[in-house]
């Protein structure tokens, strides 16, 4: 049976977790509330969804589980309703991780999973099957773990260069000594500096003697 959606909302929300729709209020969305003190509004949108629940006082995800029950092909992928609409406190925001007893017993992963502070729409999880054999989903199994992350938003500022580091314009694979190519680039980067050095104390030291002459 499913539940009414969640109204459309543009304004703050509060932390609160609440069993019954995303009530917007701004009195507690600070994100510098104390974490032992903070909460988050969870709206069931059908009745067989569960609520996310920690399995123990310092674990960092909360359990996200199957609404439905669905088959995740051999080598395949699924979307996994959870039959909640979630919102997180203002600046956080919710990864969807997988959970390690799937991923060491049975080879389940996990898709890319954002929960934008904003978003109130139902959350979904992406399950990747890397095994030979399908993977059976019920209802009310756990399949992935919800963790609220703190987050900074700065405005992006162009400039035209970036300050020069030892590491460059290094990439994939850059800092991980596969190269005699690297290790080169990176000589060369430290050299230059060194140079710059040296030249930089002569001047000091020519102008201490022009000015003691």
């Amino acid at each position: 049976m499913k539940r009414p959606s969640p109204p459309p909302t543009d304004q703050p929300h509060s932390p609160a977790l609440k069993r019954t729709t995303l009530d917007p209020s701004p009195s507690s969305s600070s994100p510098t509330t104390s974490s032992s003190t903070m909460s988050f509004l969870v709206q069931r949108l059908v009745d067989s969804a569960k609520l996310p629940a920690r399995g123990s006082a310092l674990a960092a995800g909360y359990d996200l589980a199957a609404a439905e029950a669905k088959v995740v092909p051999a080598q395949g992928k699924a979307l996994i309703s959870t039959g909640l609409a979630i919102a997180v406190p203002e600046g956080t925001y919710g990864r969807i991780a997988p959970r390690s007893g799937l991923a060491s017993k049975h080879m389940i992963d996990t898709g890319a999973g954002v929960i934008d502070a904003d978003y109130r729409g139902e959350v979904k999880v992406l399950l990747f099957n890397h095994a030979k054999e399908d993977f059976q989903v019920n209802a009310g199994d756990r399949v992935a773990q919800l963790i609220l992350e703190r987050i900074v938003t700065p405005e992006p500022q162009e400039v035209a260069s970036l300050a020069d580091t030892v590491r460059g314009a290094g990439g994939f694979g850059s800092t991980g000594g596969f190269g005699a190519a690297t290790a080169s680039a990176a000589k060369a980067v430290v050299s230059d500096e060194v140079a710059r050095e040296v030249e930089a104390v002569a001047a000091r030291e020519k102008e201490a003697a022009a000015a003691s002459a």
